[in-house]
């Protein structure tokens, strides 16, 4: 009944990684590309809370439920597609974190143009750039644990 728990929960935190990962990646980039600034600000403090809601906790339930199936099903850290799923989490992490910061300087940059009624700054622009090429391994990452997770090759 543990290790089905752990499961269920691990599945669900999982899915809302991808869920919100996805979905705020989305729906900024289309507000970035919409130029609204009025929109930009609102999407940009949306994608920001959501990550500290939702992101945040799936990103340290993921390893704790991990862990704790791993020690009830006595698998090694060793065993491959173990190790092979904590390299790729530990670089979409490094990912993470400059995109986080990123994210914030971005919300910042936007709030600021929204209330001073000014276009956003090119600095905000370069972010953006950063910030969905960061997405890009980190997302890659997230896809092939998935699939080592559920095939256990490597």
């Amino acid at each position: 009944m543990i290790y089905l728990s752990l499961k269920t929960i691990h599945l669900l935190s999982m899915v809302v990684l991808f869920g919100i990962g996805l979905g705020s990646a989305w729906y900024k980039w289309m507000s970035d590309r919409s130029g609204n600034v009025v929109h930009i600000a609102a999407t940009n403090r949306q994608v920001v809370l959501a990550d500290w809601l939702f992101t945040t906790p799936s990103i340290l339930i993921q390893p704790m439920t991990g862990v704790g199936m791993l020690l009830l099903l006595d698998i090694p850290y060793t065993t491959p597609w173990v190790m092979t799923s904590l390299l790729l989490y530990a670089l979409a992490g490094a990912c993470w974190i400059p995109v986080l910061w990123l994210q914030i300087r971005m919300q910042e940059l936007s709030e600021q143009a929204n209330m001073s009624g000014c276009a956003l700054p090119e600095q905000y622009w370069r972010y953006v750039h950063y910030w969905f090429w960061l997405g890009v391994p980190a997302f890659i990452s997230m896809v092939l644990i998935v699939l080592l997770m559920v095939y256990k090759f490597a």
